[in-house]
């Protein structure tokens, strides 16, 4: 099932999630950081990483959800897709109440912040599985005519499906 949501013939949903989760990894590893060395530069960058990650979380979810209203109902893919998204929706939650704990004092967090973090990226973990599941094993965002000799998404040539 192709992708709705495509630029230069590539999915735009792959394209943005890497920026959430690589700033909201990073914003974990700088609060172990800061809890092993208490160096507040660490917990001071995580305040503007969790940000950063939560407002590019919000944007690599529109065409996220455009692609999954695409699956067709009743289909595993449609389930995952459900669990994946919902499962995202919380890690977002989740780093917002760890951004907004930590406001009043970026410096010096709350337990509870690095806590929802932390909880935040064990799930993101898991919801970032199943998206590998929905690509990889269920072939949602793939373009229909791929193939190991499919042409170049920019050449203009037609889609080739091999036995055809």
């Amino acid at each position: 099932m192709e992708s709705r949501v495509k630029l230069a013939g590539h999915p735009v949903h792959p394209m943005l999630i890497v920026f959430p989760l690589g700033l909201l990894y990073t914003a974990v590893v700088f609060d172990i950081l800061y809890l092993v060395t208490g160096a507040v530069r660490w917990t001071e960058v995580t305040h503007y990483l969790i940000g950063a990650g939560v407002i590019g979380g919000l944007a690599a979810a529109v065409p996220g959800w455009l692609d999954w209203w695409a699956i067709p109902r009743r289909t595993r893919a449609k389930r995952v897709g459900l669990v994946h998204g919902a499962g995202n929706v919380l890690v977002l939650g989740l780093f917002a109440l760890s951004w907004l704990l930590r406001h009043p004092n970026p410096s010096l967090p709350p337990t509870g912040a690095i806590v929802a973090g932390v909880v935040g990226v064990v799930l993101i973990s898991a919801t970032a599985w199943l998206g590998g599941e929905l690509v990889d094993r269920l072939g949602v965002g793939v373009d229909d005519g791929a193939n190991l000799d499919a042409p170049n998404s920019l050449s203009g040539v037609e889609r080739r499906v091999p036995g055809t």
